[in-house]
């Protein structure tokens, strides 16, 4: 894979993976217009471009990835690990779980490698999009690939 390198991109390239990389521009836009901004830019939809969240169930810290039009349901979270409560992580926690900035972090070359919670809508896409580790990278790759390398289970984790 020619390109930018990230800790995500060498993650993905250790285990052979294949994935397409898109680099992309975005005005400076803050909360959950990023990520469709996101999808904007690279020509996808919001359905189809996931965000990775970074949340704690019962004081443990787990990835969720989910579509960028969708929100978090922190109760389904909790149920999908098995456990009780569940509250997202402040941004400066989930940068130093996963050594990624927000906005860029990446379900692949986390620092701490954290469970991966992937939405079930993502069942039957051919491909999806994921940060690849900072701002102005994604990676478009088969929803397989990704719970295969992060060793990821799929549940319904996005509210209705």
């Amino acid at each position: 894979m020619a390109g930018k390198t990230t800790r995500a991109t060498k993650a993905l390239d250790r285990v052979g993976a294949d994935y397409r990389l898109h680099r992309y521009q975005v005005s400076q836009v803050v909360g959950e217009g990023y990520g469709v901004a996101v999808a904007e830019a690279i020509g996808m939809s919001g359905s189809r471009v996931f965000k990775t969240l970074v949340a704690e169930v019962d004081d443990q810290p787990v990835a969720a990835v989910l579509p960028v039009d969708r929100r978090l349901s922190t109760k389904k979270l909790a149920r999908a690990v098995g456990g009780k409560s569940c509250s997202l992580v402040a941004p400066a926690a989930a940068e130093r779980l996963t050594g990624y900035v927000t906005g860029g972090i990446s379900p692949f070359g986390q620092r701490m490698n954290l469970r991966v919670i992937l939405d079930n809508s993502a069942s039957g896409m051919e491909t999806i999009a994921v940060s690849g580790g900072q701002r102005g990278i994604q990676l478009e790759l088969a929803p397989e690939v990704l719970l295969a390398v992060t060793g990821g289970t799929l549940a319904a984790i996005a509210d209705d």
